[in-house]
């Protein structure tokens, strides 16, 4: 099966073409910087790297966040269109997940807290234990405060995440690449339809209801 992971939830962006029998990355493209997210042209430069057509892919696998929602989806939206077309198999995957895995693939080693910035001063976080042959998570993504990471550190964890050094210069820098996203696609059967993925949000939705129009005399 061939697989083709984008995962454009941080600053760098990243788009993979993976064929899952052993697992083997067959094109990798990165863009880091800038505000655009030029998904078409870097999936077009993968699947030319791979010397794959588009109707060669069997799934698209998501990183679905938490993260930059714009570039999550943008990439949602493409998935969309592509099963719609094709009706190829479309995964989604936490990012946070995709970042323990990148940080297992690149040797570190022990407990690590993933910090992922959620805006108005607060972070998402996951806890992982990685071994040199593979990774498991031990808590579950939420939401915390400033504090409660400096406490994930005081406890001995290493903090690793895309912007982690913004805050913690202790920390790690370790991106969500698309690689190791198609990686952990490898073996999985839980498809989705595209009008069911959606980026991870821990926060609950509100809405503020429009008052009526005044007449105006």
């Amino acid at each position: 099966m061939k697989i083709l992971a984008l995962e454009f939830s941080s600053p760098q962006r990243s788009v993979a073409v993976l064929d899952d029998g052993p697992a083997t990355t067959l094109a990798e493209v990165i863009e880091t910087g800038g505000r655009g997210a030029n998904a078409l042209g870097m999936v077009e430069a993968a699947l030319r790297q791979a010397h794959l057509e588009r109707e060669q892919v069997n799934c698209l696998a998501i990183g679905v966040g938490p993260g930059s929602y714009t570039g999550i989806r943008s990439i949602i939206a493409l998935a969309q269109g592509w099963q719609l077309a094709t009706g190829v198999n479309l995964l989604a995957i936490s990012s946070a997940d995709c970042i323990a895995a990148q940080a297992q693939a690149e040797g570190f080693t022990g407990p690590v807290a993933v910090i992922i910035d959620a805006q108005r001063q607060e972070f998402y976080l996951a806890n992982y234990d990685l071994l040199s042959e593979a990774w498991r998570a031990t808590d579950p993504l939420r939401l915390v405060t400033l504090e409660q990471v400096r406490a994930q550190a005081a406890a001995g964890r290493l903090l690793i995440g895309p912007e982690v050094s913004r805050w913690f210069p202790d920390g790690r820098t370790v991106f969500p690449r698309a690689s190791a996203l198609g990686r952990l696609a490898v073996g999985r059967s839980d498809f989705l339809p595209g009008n069911q993925i959606e980026p991870i949000y821990l926060r609950p939705t509100t809405f503020v209801k429009v008052p009526p129009p005044r007449q105006m005399l």
